[in-house]
């Protein structure tokens, strides 16, 4: 029979939490489920606040063991790289909407690697989303054994240039977000599927 120590896990249990973070585990995912049962509720009346305080604590506390342990967030960070992601879905419509549009230049489709620089799940769920969200690229899959993600590219000029970007731009602030080390990262490289 062999033991393993909690150091050797990839999931350490951590201590329980207390006060407040006992009651309310996820308090992001407790505020949002109050706040959209408040605006669906259409009324502020004692019943829907009791309603909604309900369901914040509950949902959360019923979803725990399949959520684990929340995440701490740099909201400043966090703030930052919305106001990005933003910025950059309204430029790649425009580029995308004058591609297709546009003259009948031909566009350079390609499929790109790009390497993780952690195996944080969040981390790199998010990137992927990120990639998804903005037109142009679609992540198609998260590869954890060799670490990366596969990206099809609409349009792509320069591979090394447009991963380069892509960790600088989404990944990195998403490791300061979540305070994940990015030191032992992988090395990126630009290159084709």
């Amino acid at each position: 029979m062999t033991s393993s120590s909690p150091t050797s896990a990839p999931h350490a249990t951590a201590a329980p939490a207390r006060g407040w973070r006992a009651w309310f585990p996820h308090p992001v995912l407790s505020l949002l489920l109050g706040l959209t049962w408040l605006l669906l509720a259409h009324s502020l009346a004692l019943v829907h606040w009791l309603s909604a305080l309900l369901l914040a604590w509950a949902i959360p506390r019923l979803l725990a063991p399949f959520l684990g342990q929340a995440s701490r967030v740099h909201w400043p960070s966090a703030l930052r790289l919305m106001l990005v992601v933003l910025w950059d879905i309204v430029v790649a419509n425009v580029t995308v909407a004058r591609l297709t549009l546009g003259s009948m230049q031909r566009p350079r489709p390609a499929w790109l690697r790009v390497p993780l620089a952690s195996t944080h799940p969040r981390v790199n769920a998010l990137l992927a989303s990120i990639i998804t969200m903005t037109p142009g690229t679609v992540s198609a899959v998260i590869d954890e054994e060799r670490g990366q993600i596969l990206v099809h590219a609409l349009n792509c000029d320069d591979a090394q240039a447009m991963v380069q970007d892509m960790k600088i731009r989404y990944e990195a602030p998403l490791c300061r977000i979540f305070g994940v080390d990015a030191s032992g990262a992988r090395s990126v490289r630009g290159e084709t599927a």
